[in-house]
């Protein structure tokens, strides 16, 4: 008799591992062997002004941690997911069954070079993205080759570096529609300068390690597309105490499902 097949068409129960995020609020399906979920798509989904019955595009969605925390903040608002990776699309939308979310979320397979015809530009409201943080010419690429795409520009097989994916979600949001990643702090100036001439009011919002002097390693940033605003600098979150807990403010964003205010 053949044996039944793994719905997610994974080789082994081993391949995902069953995690939690918001608290418990989600558990989240990802590969126990690729791209792993850490904070940073939690504050992403929390930094976008999204309101009930708008439409979110989710670019390079994963496994959908950052899909899920947008919905379970915000009721009746709408999402699609963009992601290269069929087996990680499996994944993402039995992501959603499993959370309840299937009515409102959707991943699709496609990529920012070639995207499905169904995604119209200009259609959504608000984009976000959490792209890879690493330039192709000074990172030494993770021998997973899903790692590789995800912490890498151009390892992924569309080859998209960090303007197409900044150029692609803007394309994608309506006028006055915003784009929020997230990203590493010290690729802050490429940011700004692929932004310049297609979006304004940005709003950088550093995420800071601790209250001491250390650097923020990461930053969130939040634009406006073809507004004239000028730029302003938040005061940003502090992720942790001394003793190296969640401060309360980062506590209430990560196992809470509290919204970032930039």
């Amino acid at each position: 008799m053949t044996p039944e097949r793994d719905p997610l068409d994974i080789p082994s129960p081993d391949a995902v591992t069953d995690d939690a995020l918001l608290g418990g609020r989600i558990r989240l399906l990802q590969p126990e062997a690729g791209y792993r979920v850490a904070i940073d798509p939690v504050l992403l989904a929390a930094a976008v002004p999204v309101r009930s019955g708008e439409r979110v595009l989710d670019v390079g969605a994963g496994t959908g941690a950052a899909s899920l925390c947008l919905a379970s903040r915000v009721a009746d608002c709408r999402i699609s997911g963009l992601e290269i990776d069929p087996a990680t699309v499996r994944i993402a939308n039995e992501n959603m069954r499993r959370n309840g979310f299937a009515d409102r979320i959707g991943i699709m397979i496609g990529d920012i070079v070639r995207p499905p015809i169904r995604l119209a530009p200009g259609s959504f409201d608000h984009a976000m993205a959490n792209p890879p943080y690493l330039e192709a010419a000074r990172a030494a690429a993770p021998p997973n080759a899903a790692r590789a795409g995800a912490h890498v520009e151009g390892r992924a097989s569309d080859g998209a570096d960090l303007a197409a994916w900044l150029k692609f979600a803007l394309s994608m949001v309506r006028s006055k529609g915003t784009l929020t990643l997230v990203h590493r702090a010290d690729r802050l100036d490429h940011i700004l300068a692929e932004l310049r001439g297609l979006a304004g009011g940005i709003v950088v919002f550093p995420l800071w390690p601790d209250a001491t002097a250390k650097p923020a390693k990461r930053v969130l940033v939040c634009a406006v597309k073809g507004s004239a605003q000028p730029m302003r600098l938040a005061a940003g979150l502090i992720l942790h105490e001394a003793d190296g807990r969640y401060t309360a403010a980062a506590d209430a964003v990560l196992r809470h499902a509290h919204g970032l205010e930039l």
